[in-house]
């Protein structure tokens, strides 16, 4: 069979047709490299998340095949909400189009192609996703990973020395050693010039009230925030940052000591005030032993006007899918994300294309359902009866989201942050 027919046939199978034929084959330089930098080499690169980098033809080409059957498969890049609902800013999902160039690039024998047709490569600063912080907090103390057995979250506090506010709208936590770092969760609170233990401890002091929700989070499959224009977060003069450590061992001890990167805004936000949110937390639910898909739910009813910007759905590894929906105070539903299956290892703060707007009364709620049976494969024992807890053999539902509030005065948005309205 000839190629061009064998890759019409292919993608008529996926319900694609090929952009190119054998005559005109796609290349690297010119077809599949500005696919690879927009969806792909923020993880694909040297130092960051991903096993290998994709960065050049000579980096990508011993992979093709491989990265042709996961992009057919949808399983790279990660992304899991599903198009009916909802659009997203960080959306890095491919276009049919473009899975079908580099289907056919692979299959008429991965070509580079003609250097002029390749585009300029983006740019990291080393060691960074947002680019070169402004600001950089780091642990006082680095913290011995032990070679094995289960850590206990661990808070530390990391001073910011702030002598006055700073308005950030790009945040990244850093381990020095990605490995050995499940989880973070940073939140700001207020400091009390006390001096500061440097060591990490079992249990955080819970009259360390934060000052607007989670201030930023690094979870399997993103390491990073920036914000959309118009939006920042606060820390204000004087304030801490609290590290929430979930720490693995790796058969050997290890140090970490975290670093916490910000870019500073230009401005204070001008439309839109500090981006907040908060969390729909079920700490009640029991599992029984061998259910395929079990219900949990979490809500929340809103006390004043805001908008909805960003939605988070959090579980361990027998969560099976997620579904955020809006109820109005009239009573109208909206669904605003579906996760029809949800993947530990890449878990995704999905941020709204466009802010909307939730009048005072309305509730956000998400329903979750989990696989304890056998026939999940990441099922540690679906024998056992399973209930909230810290650990990734444990289970937990929250439902992060984000909000973002009109600054009062503020003047009517512009066409590049729209705010929707029911």
């Amino acid at each position: 069979m000839r190629i061009g027919t064998y890759v019409v046939a292919l993608f008529s199978l996926v319900g694609m047709v090929s952009p190119a034929t054998a005559a005109d084959s796609p290349t690297f330089n010119k077809d599949v490299a500005p696919i690879m930098y927009r969806s792909c080499v923020q993880c694909h690169r040297a130092g960051s998340m991903a096993p290998m980098s994709l960065m050049t033809y000579a980096e990508v080409r011993p992979w093709a095949r491989a990265i042709k059957q996961r992009v057919v498969r949808r399983e790279m890049p990660p992304w899991h909400a599903d198009p009916a609902h909802g659009k997203f800013l960080n959306d890095i999902s491919l276009k049919p189009s473009e899975i079908a160039t580099i289907s056919a690039w692979v299959d008429a024998g991965a070509q580079e192609g003609d250097a002029r047709d390749l585009p300029a490569a983006p740019t990291f600063a080393e060691g960074w996703s947002i680019g070169k912080p402004d600001l950089v907090f780091k642990m006082l103390e680095p913290f011995e990973v032990p070679a094995d057995g289960a850590v206990p979250y661990l808070y530390v506090t990391v001073p910011t020395n702030l002598k006055e506010d700073v308005w950030v709208r790009g945040i990244e936590l850093k381990p020095s050693d990605r490995r050995v770092v499940h989880h973070i969760i940073a939140d700001v609170v207020p400091g009390d010039g006390q001096p500061i233990d440097p060591k990490p401890r079992l249990t955080r002091d819970r009259g360390q009230q934060g000052f607007s929700g989670n201030f930023a989070g690094y979870v399997p499959g993103r390491v990073y925030d920036v914000f959309e224009e118009g939006v920042a977060r606060r820390i204000p003069a004087g304030s801490l940052i609290v590290l929430q450590m979930h720490y693995t061992t790796i058969g050997h001890p290890t140090p970490d000591q975290t670093e916490i990167g910000v870019i500073l805004a230009r401005e204070p936000p001008s439309r839109l005030r500090a981006g907040g949110g908060g969390q729909l937390p079920n700490l009640t639910f029991v599992i029984p032993p061998g259910d395929p898909n079990y219900e949990v739910t979490a809500q929340q009813t809103f006390d004043r006007d805001s908008y909805l910007s960003s939605v988070y759905p959090h579980m361990h590894v027998r969560g099976k899918d997620a579904t955020y929906t809006l109820i109005y105070p009239d009573g109208r539903e909206e669904i605003v994300l579906r996760v029809p299956k949800y993947d530990f290892n890449w878990q995704t703060s999905y941020r709204l294309a466009e802010p909307i707007f939730m009048p005072k009364g309305s509730t956000l709620k998400i329903v979750a359902h989990f696989d304890n049976s056998a026939a999940n494969k990441f099922n540690p024992d679906p024998r056992a009866e399973v209930r909230w807890g810290d650990q990734t053999w444990e289970e937990m539902l929250i439902g992060y989201f984000g909000t973002v509030e009109v600054k009062p005065g503020a003047p009517a948005p512009q066409s590049d942050q729209p705010r929707r309205q029911p």
